[in-house]
């Protein structure tokens, strides 16, 4: 498949990109790619010398738990780690908007997947500039003080990290699930009209409805600015869940086999040995 109609290479307008795209037999292919995922994981794990840290944004109802759980429902237990960040603690907002990040970087050998990222601090932030006083920041005492040139530093200091990250053996990957205006309205209707969804519902959802334009402004934005060939943005279309998990996974397979991680290596004292092992646990 040609993941690069997907990839923010250079400038993009979201409009020019699908929301809805159907693969037919993407259930079948996401279930042998799982596995194939799983092996390269597990080699990656023995190897311990490269992390990788899947970063997932989108609208209210984009499908990122569900995907999360799809597609990485093989790899062992011990090779993924999942942060899902919510609005930050006192003590989170006691440091700069990067730190509670950067602590749950993945070690080497694991897949880190966070679950909304620090991009909130471009877009959330962005919609709703109040919330940054609560980072009580020096010079930043009202919302007039919070400029466009505010985001597009904190951008690119974002990005600084994320190069940061890639030069210490952090393979970074982003995607930006491409959900409609209509099939979010699907998707919300579906949690009122199914009693099982009804506690996925939430009245926040349809204020953050109504400045859909106000996200999809911001969104164009940070794919533009911090898009880099060492950590990439891939616009996923979100309205067909099992063709935008495929999509996902085969990006993130496809990028890990690029990196031929090899197991390490007994040291040649122990492979000296290795025959009188077999024979003293036979013998037992």
């Amino acid at each position: 498949m040609d993941t690069n109609k997907y990839k923010v290479t250079g400038a993009i307008k979201l409009t020019d990109f699908k929301t809805n795209e159907v693969d037919v037999s993407a259930k079948k292919k996401l279930k042998k790619i799982r596995k194939k995922l799983s092996e390269v994981q597990d080699t990656m794990y023995a190897e311990g010398k490269y992390a990788m840290l899947i970063c997932l944004q989108g609208m209210d109802t984009a499908g990122k738990d569900s995907l999360i759980r799809e597609v990485f429902k093989d790899v062992n237990a011990r090779g993924v780690e999942v942060h899902s960040f919510k609005v930050p603690t006192d003590l989170e907002n006691k440091h700069d908007f990067l730190w509670r990040h950067y602590i749950a970087l993945p070690a080497k050998g694991k897949i880190g997947v966070f679950n909304r990222t620090h991009y909130e601090n471009v877009l959330v932030t962005r919609v709703h500039p109040e919330y940054v006083l609560g980072e009580n920041i020096p010079g930043i005492n009202a919302v007039e003080d919070i400029d466009t040139a505010f985001y597009h530093d904190r951008m690119d200091r974002i990005n600084a990290f994320e190069k940061h990250l890639t030069a210490s053996g952090t393979i970074v990957l982003k995607f930006f699930l491409n959900l409609s205006k209509q099939e979010q309205k699907n998707r919300l209707l579906r949690r009122l009209n199914i009693p099982e969804k009804n506690w996925k519902f939430s009245a926040g959802d349809l204020k953050e409805r109504k400045l859909w334009d106000n996200y999809q402004e911001c969104y164009q934005d940070l794919l533009n600015r911090t898009s880099k060939k060492y950590a990439p943005w891939y616009v996923i279309p979100a309205d067909d869940k099992p063709t935008a998990r495929y999509l996902l996974a085969d990006i993130v397979l496809t990028t890990l086999k690029k990196y031929d991680f090899k197991e390490p290596t007994l040291p040649a004292k122990i492979q000296d040995q290795v025959a009188d092992f077999k024979e003293a646990l036979e013998n037992e």
